[in-house]
């Protein structure tokens, strides 16, 4: 077993209404690690940052035998080798194979709709930027609401508008989060999980636009309440639940109604990260895209989000060879094969990310130009 007391004590620097800080918090409590939240001072963390991990991005953790993390689904995959009982992935490879596609299409598209509501509607822009600037920025001599301001102009302009979701993309990202909650108000109605009665890591994942974005932001927590009560339940249920004291299962095959999640990948996700390859080859830092009928214009490439794409094309590759067969069944039945292997080669840099979790190469959106 792993000598867990040298990486003791854990401390996660990043904000208590941040994407990824949720979702790695929502892990650290299903695992009952020990682990202390802190916020990531700006503007002195984006040095400290880049020297401990190659970049910075929210959240960074730190463990208490020096070392430094970033990149919270490599930093789930490494502590599941340190605390692997009870585990957060499905014993059946390809349960397992679908669980981490599911965790990826929430960190990676999800993130659009989620960015979209908390920083488009002046209600959840206005509160959430007061929120960030009061606890994230220290130290800075501008008047707090010149601060407050300024964050709402550069969340818009990386995150939103400045990331292809121009006017006429606003209905159909929103359309992506309605859709989602439809989804999943079908599924938490008769089950309590994802892909069971016990969470896993597509619970994990899908708990970063939800828990401190959908859940917590005025505008998509109102339409939650009105259409998707189920989903607000299954938030607090996460949040509340231990896998120790946890005596559910998973399914033995992916349940029926996780196919509408995959026709939407199909249609969108898989489609965006073919878009986002094609402009990394060529060189191109903004690109455009007809995704699923929605104009995205001037986004933002990231060489990220290449390697994703070739992670979930190594992982569906490494499965037993019957495995990969129904996978690869399933993901044609839903249209996520061709979209999935349309750009061939992929523009992945030498060593790219080899270096995870100590060490990044990219981040998650590319340059802001």
């Amino acid at each position: 077993m792993p000598d867990t007391q040298s990486i003791q004590p854990i401390v996660m620097y990043g904000s208590n209404i941040s994407y990824f800080s949720g979702k790695m918090e929502n892990y650290f409590r299903l695992k009952s690690i020990p682990y202390r939240l802190e916020p990531m001072i700006f503007p002195e963390s984006v040095q400290t940052n880049t020297e401990r991990v190659g970049l910075s991005q929210m959240p960074v953790v730190s463990l208490g035998d020096g070392r430094w993390m970033t990149d919270t689904t490599c930093m789930i995959e490494w502590f599941e080798q340190q605390y692997p009982q009870p585990g957060v992935m499905p014993d059946n490879p390809l349960m397992r194979f679908f669980a981490t596609v599911l965790e990826d299409y929430a960190d990676e598209w999800l993130w659009r709709p989620a960015m979209h509501y908390r920083w488009y509607y002046d209600e959840g822009a206005v509160l959430q930027s007061r929120h960030l600037v009061d606890e994230l920025v220290r130290g800075v001599p501008v008047p707090r609401a010149i601060m407050r301001y300024w964050m709402r102009q550069r969340q818009r302009g990386g995150y939103t508008r400045g990331d292809g979701i121009g006017p006429d993309a606003v209905s159909g990202v929103e359309a992506i989060f309605t859709r989602t909650l439809a989804q999943l108000q079908a599924i938490f109605e008769h089950r309590p999980f994802l892909l069971g009665t016990r969470p896993s890591l597509a619970d994990v994942g899908f708990s970063g636009p939800f828990f401190r974005h959908f859940a917590l932001d005025p505008v998509p927590l109102e339409i939650i309440r009105q259409t998707a009560p189920a989903v607000l339940e299954w938030v607090a249920r996460l949040w509340n639940t231990r896998l120790e004291d946890c005596s559910g299962e998973w399914a033995s095959e992916l349940p029926d109604d996780i196919g509408p999640i995959l026709d939407d990948m199909g249609r969108g996700y898989f489609p965006y990260l073919g878009a986002n390859a094609r402009a990394v080859a060529a060189g191109n830092k903004r690109f455009d895209a007809d995704i699923d009928r929605v104009p995205y214009r001037g986004a933002r490439y990231s060489r990220y989000r290449v390697w994703c794409l070739s992670q979930i094309r190594a992982s569906l590759e490494a499965l037993p060879e019957d495995q990969c067969r129904n996978a690869r069944e399933l993901l044609q039945r839903h249209g996520c094969l061709e979209p999935l292997y349309e750009v061939t080669e992929l523009p992945l840099l030498p060593g790219q990310e080899a270096g995870l979790p100590f060490r990044a190469d990219t981040k998650m959106v590319g340059v802001n130009d």
